[in-house]
């Protein structure tokens, strides 16, 4: 599900491809072809499905994509160990993934554990220097430490970081708005500037950066805000020079008329979907936004894929047909302009 562009080469050796990991894509390529167990196909049909992965193993290799962590596929068990493994498969056969998470149901589970209540204002939570502590604590020190674990269970890839570290990113408080009024959300902000310098370092070191989505108040840099992780991936997407962002959530794609399943979208220019948000359910606004902001930053390719199937960052990634909707630019000969300021040349890898 991919339009071809020049390939670019990676900065750094990478290894070969693991047989174990070879295994992986032919199962998530072999679940998006056909209604198989993949234990059940014969070495030659393995084998064909693997085929099918190479153009795009060529296409890719040396590419930067950011992919925002989310939905049931950190809430589940299995699903969390596939999304670590396709981590690792990217970065074995050439590619540099970066990773960006939130943590909204963890957050939830620790403030009710604490006894300190949720409560959320035009689709915002309502973040007050207490219940900040509290998102601060889980996204740095519980999702992000899982993640980077389960990807280190296959070798020394990942690092941790969040927002604040080596000024990644700054982020401005936001109020939200109900019934037409502007209301006070306490310590939630949107990203306004990036600096994409320590990720480019981890990238060239050959690791996989996990950043967690929280950044000082370009205001008042005593602060930290929490923001959010799709609108985060997509600046952070734009900064780096990303040739994909890919968001997971946890329906197949965007659908044009929901609930109606056959206006399920394949592909969508980014005129069309300007027309479409104000349609669109509240829980996909954001990440439809994000890819938005992503592509007419000049990110050539932003998808939303389905978190709950196993292995479908993968499956979007290398094969022909690919999962989830794809959006792109309206016109691919003509610049885009940047949507949020660097505070560096971020340049592209």
């Amino acid at each position: 599900m991919t339009e071809p562009t020049a390939p670019t080469q990676p900065t750094s050796a990478m290894p070969p491809v693991a047989p174990a990991f070879a295994e992986a894509v032919a199962g998530a390529v072999a679940d998006a072809l056909a209604d198989v167990d993949p234990a059940d196909l014969l070495p030659e049909q393995k084998a064909r499905v693997l085929i099918e992965a190479l153009p795009w193993l060529e296409q890719f290799r040396g590419a930067l994509f950011v992919v925002k962590y989310g939905g049931n596929a950190m809430v589940d068990d299995e699903l969390k160990r596939a999304f670590a493994e396709d981590m690792v498969f990217l970065r074995l056969v050439g590619l540099h993934p970066v990773v960006v998470h939130g943590g909204g149901p963890q957050i939830s589970t620790m403030l009710g554990r604490l006894g300190i209540e949720s409560e959320f204002r035009g689709g915002l939570r309502v973040t007050t220097p207490e219940s900040m502590d509290v998102v601060r604590m889980v996204l740095v020190g519980q999702v992000s430490r899982e993640l980077v674990g389960l990807i280190n269970a296959h070798g020394p890839f990942a690092v941790g970081m969040s927002g604040e570290d080596g000024g990644l990113l700054r982020a401005r408080r936001r109020t939200a708005t109900v019934d037409g009024r502007q209301v006070d959300v306490g310590h939630v902000g949107d990203v306004v500037e990036v600096d994409p310098r320590a990720v480019k370092d981890l990238l060239d070191a050959g690791r996989i950066p996990v950043v967690s989505t929280v950044a000082p108040d370009i205001d008042d840099a005593t602060q930290v805000l929490n923001v959010n992780a799709d609108t985060a991936a997509a600046a952070l997407a734009v900064a780096l020079g990303a040739r994909k962002l890919i968001i997971l959530t946890d329906v197949e794609g965007l659908y044009t008329r929901w609930p109606d399943r056959s206006s399920l979208a394949r592909r969508i220019r980014v005129s069309a979907l300007a027309e479409l948000l104000p349609t669109l359910e509240s829980g996909m606004v954001p990440k439809m936004e994000a890819c938005l902001r992503a592509v007419r930053g000049g990110v050539p390719q932003a998808h939303v894929v389905d978190g709950r199937q196993a292995h479908s960052v993968l499956t979007e990634v290398f094969t022909s047909k690919g999962v989830g909707t794809m959006v792109l630019p309206d016109d691919l000969r003509t610049g885009a302009v940047p949507v949020v300021r660097p505070a560096v040349d971020g340049g592209a890898r």
